[in-house]
């Protein structure tokens, strides 16, 4: 059977490759054709089609027999529905300085979001029950926002990962004072594939309420979903998604791209290849005198400082971004689809701009 026509151009060149994010890589062949399949015919809008319904089946095979997964367009949009659900008006969000909720949201969850965000310092985008506690006091002041939820991101921002026991302390701490947990889990695929173990155990097996499941940057075209693992935590999931702009209407092209991510092995395989990828790479970065990689390198990205002049140079080979300009600092991520070809030419890429 003949493709059908279209009068669409390809407006780039498929074979230029980057470090810059995983958001630059296009749509994992197999998500495309789930996108195919569930195209065609007429199904029930917002939420009442096949694939949606067929979609809380999945998500509870990793999460448990309560788990709710509401898709959502983007991870702003997640986070913000997600952090809404477990704040009254008056409520607060603990989280990390580098947290994306606080750095990369544009102040969407303060703005859109109606919250306030308590932000730590920390040494490597985690926090640990003693960095929660710089911010967990004053819930009767008046003159302050209540502390009410902890958020966590996993993998972090700077590329780190927290254990399972790291998870459990930091949801029985953040319990025992009343808050409830939140998992940015943009990148959740990649954590657990570098923990080699279920997302459900580091998730709802140790007291997550509730969390944000990343699709976008392991191979989906488009879309996240809210997962409330407790219950008894939220309140009018359906009303805070609409009022927020995340409703879609032909849900099923969310829902089924992330029936094709998580129905199987799909987002392990991604997230596995990814990571080793990163892997590969800060291998090879480890061999050149003069870089420095900053963090450990537990999922699917590298940090690293190295000379301004040299990352100038090798961004007009290379797409990436600084992460700290001032202090010479960059962040290479790795994709689904990066290639070792593709690490092995940015590495002698940058060996030749090293040594000039």
């Amino acid at each position: 059977m003949n493709p059908p026509k279209t009068d669409a151009r390809r407006h780039h060149d498929p074979e230029v490759r980057g470090f810059a994010s995983d958001n630059y890589a296009g749509a994992h062949p197999e998500v495309l054709a789930a996108l195919a399949l569930a195209n065609g015919g007429h199904q029930v809008a917002y939420g009442e089609d096949d694939y949606t319904e067929n979609l809380q089946r999945i998500v509870r095979s990793h999460f448990g027999a309560t788990a709710e997964a509401f898709p959502v367009f983007n991870g702003t949009g997640a986070n913000v529905v997600a952090l809404q659900a477990v704040t009254d008006r008056w409520g607060a969000v603990i989280c990390a300085d580098s947290a994306h909720i606080n750095v990369d949201e544009g102040g969407a969850p303060e703005r859109m979001g109606g919250l306030k965000l308590l932000t730590v310092p920390t040494p490597d985008g985690k926090l640990t029950p003693e960095l929660i506690d710089r911010q967990a006091w004053g819930f009767e002041d008046e003159h302050r926002a209540m502390p009410q939820v902890v958020s966590i991101t996993q993998s972090t921002e700077l590329g780190t990962l927290y254990t399972p026991d790291e998870i459990r302390a930091i949801c029985e701490h953040a319990h025992a004072h009343g808050m409830r947990v939140h998992l940015d889990g943009s990148r959740i695929s990649n954590a657990a594939a570098s923990l080699d173990v279920p997302l459900r155990t580091f998730t709802n097996a140790v007291g997550v309420d509730i969390l944000s499941l990343g699709g976008t940057k392991n191979g989906a075209l488009f879309g996240e979903a809210v997962v409330v693992l407790n219950q008894d935590a939220v309140r009018q999931m359906k009303h805070l998604r609409k009022m927020s702009m995340q409703l879609a209407s032909k849900m099923r092209f969310v829902s089924v791209q992330l029936e094709a991510l998580f129905a199987k092995d799909l987002w392990l395989r991604n997230a596995r290849h990814a990571n080793e990828m990163a892997q590969r790479l800060a291998e090879g970065v480890r061999s050149l005198h003069g870089v420095e990689i900053l963090y450990p390198v537990q999922a699917n990205g590298v940090f690293a400082r190295l000379p301004h002049d040299v990352s100038e140079r090798l961004q007009k080979r290379f797409r990436f971004y600084f992460w700290d300009e001032a202090d010479g600092v960059v962040r290479w991520m790795c994709s689904y689809d990066t290639t070792e070809d593709d690490v092995d030419a940015f590495l002698a890429a940058l060996k030749e701009e090293m040594a000039r």
